[in-house]
């Protein structure tokens, strides 16, 4: 994917395209994906993850055209921090699972609720564990095996860090359990490339945590049953940059809190 400071956006599936916000970092990548959803021949668009709060990148999404409604997967400041301005700028309710995030009369997001907006129908899927109120959204009909607007649950590129204590791995492998039954649904990611086959990333996802799973429990071995959060990142996640070692932290913390919480989980994970 390119930036895309014209106002013109990059096609990603049949029915989305995608500007890509100027907030490049550490932990957004290239920067915020922020999607537009309709149907061909339709009137009206979907705006998903308006990102940040830059008018520039705001008024491009306003400018494709009448937008009928918005919709944010979860509540960090690189997906919605610029939703109250898109409504201000086109008049569309916004939408999520957590109210506070909700603006213009949109209600929250309910879990398995079908969307029909912009001649798409839009499922929501309720994906906790990246934080408490991540949301997938479903499009059945976006291409021959559909597409899912995966937000920060799923990446193009790396892996996604859990926002503990808000969000918690248990909640995250039930979350990838469910999307893998999708199949090879076409992968929308709120950060990096769009990427095929759902079922296939999910899977690789949660080989991934189990790796780090274990890694933490030889760390444990190593430093005893009562180490730190700080004592296991040093040891797992040693060669991690400066950038991104707090969030190293967190997935520490989320991932002893699984292994300490949950006995069944400590003995099958």
């Amino acid at each position: 994917m390119n930036s895309t400071s014209s106002g013109i956006p990059v096609a990603a599936s049949p029915l989305t395209a995608f500007f890509l916000a100027p907030n490049p970092g550490p932990m957004s990548l290239d920067g915020t994906n922020s999607y537009v959803v309709s149907a061909p021949g339709a009137s009206t668009s979907v705006v998903v993850d308006p990102g940040p709060a830059d008018e520039g990148h705001l008024r491009r999404l306003a400018d494709v055209g009448p937008v009928e409604l918005i919709l944010v997967t979860h509540r960090h400041a690189d997906h919605t921090a610029g939703s109250q301005r898109l409504h201000e700028l086109t008049g569309a309710p916004v939408r999520a699972a957590d109210p506070r995030h909700c603006h213009g009369g949109g209600e929250p997001l309910q879990d398995g609720e079908t969307i029909q907006a912009a001649g798409v129908a839009v499922r929501v899927l309720a994906t906790p564990g990246h934080t408490s109120d991540s949301a997938c959204f479903h499009l059945p009909d976006d291409g021959p095996h559909g597409s899912v607007l995966t937000g920060d649950t799923i990446l193009g590129r790396g892996t996604t860090m859990l926002d503990y204590p808000d969000g918690r791995l248990g909640d995250y492998l039930r979350s990838l359990d469910r999307l893998e039954a999708l199949g090879p649904a076409t992968v929308l990611p709120a950060h990096g490339p769009v990427l095929p086959s759902l079922a296939a990333i999910a899977r690789a996802y949660r080989e991934h945590r189990h790796e780090r799973l274990a890694q933490i429990r030889a760390a444990l071995v190593r430093h005893g049953g009562d180490a730190t959060v700080v004592d296991v990142a040093d040891d797992v996640y040693a060669d991690v940059e400066p950038s991104v070692r707090r969030a190293a932290e967190m997935s520490v913390a989320a991932q002893l809190d699984y292994l300490r919480g949950s006995p069944a989980a400590d003995r099958t994970a």
